[in-house]
This record gives structure tokens, C-alpha cells and sequence, in this order.
């Protein structure tokens, strides 16, 4: 007995799968809020009807997530959080690390970010400058 069928399973075939389990233990399966008892013929079309559009859905909601998300960037738009230090920020806690100016901790509560933060912006890479000349 399950609260709603979307409560059981995230995919039509663990829904298969779990009402064949079912079956094969003979047991039945009711849900509280749809009329569904997989004790009758009716029941179990209804099972695997509200399955497959049950995952119907969750492929379109996918599908439309994906098209939002390309169309922001598309438009130059990212999604997450923004960084915490602009890139100069950055090269300066790179620079006093390096030079011994200052610890990682010390540099975090300089900056008021966490410690963890400066040990991932030391164990990246730093980003190489790229100086182009232009010609008049």
C-alpha cells in the first residue's frame, strides 16, 4: 500500500518490475489516493496506464528543462551560483599563498571565505593571461 503511485517508483519499469514481484509473492498493491487495486484485471492496466504516463511526463518535463537551459545560454546566461572572488581576488590570494605573504587560512579570513574555498582555488590551474597586441 503506497500514499500515490509516484511514491512507489520513479520509472515505469520499476513499476513493472515491482508489480511482477508482487505478483509473483502474491501480494496485491493499493494506492490511497488513485482508485488502483492490482488485485483485479483493471487495476493492474491502470498500474501500468498511470506508469506510462508518469513517465511520459517526467520526459517532457526533461525535454522542456533542457530547451529552457540552452536557450539561457544561448543568450549568455549561466546557471549556478556566482564566485565568491572576482578574478583579481583570486590572483591575489594565489599570489600571497605562493609567496608566503600569508597561510591559506589566513588569506580566507582576509577575504571572508571558507578555508575549503582558497584550498580549490590553489589546486586549480591557474588561468593564463592572454595579452594581445593590436595593431594600428
Amino acid at each position: 500500500m503506497v500514499w500515490k503511485l509516484d511514491r512507489l517508483s520513479r520509472s515505469l519499469r520499476d513499476v513493472l518490475t515491482t508489480m511482477e514481484r508482487l505478483a509473483e509473492a502474491k501480494a496485491g498493491f493499493r494506492s490511497l489516493t488513485e482508485a488502483i487495486d492490482t488485485i483485479t484485471p483493471a487495476g493492474r492496466m491502470m498500474v501500468q496506464m498511470v506508469g506510462a504516463f508518469a513517465d511520459y511526463e517526467r520526459a517532457m518535463l526533461r525535454e522542456r528543462t533542457k530547451a529552457g537551459l540552452d536557450s539561457a545560454r544561448q543568450e549568455g546566461r549561466i546557471g549556478g551560483r556566482r564566485p565568491k572572488l572576482t578574478p583579481q581576488q583570486a590572483a591575489e590570494i594565489r599570489r600571497m599563498v605562493s609567496k608566503g605573504d600569508k597561510t591559506a587560512a589566513d588569506a580566507a579570513r582576509l577575504f571572508k571565505i571558507h578555508p575549503a574555498t582558497v584550498c580549490r582555488l590553489l589546486a586549480r590551474p591557474a588561468p593564463t593571461s592572454r595579452k594581445t597586441k593590436h595593431a594600428k
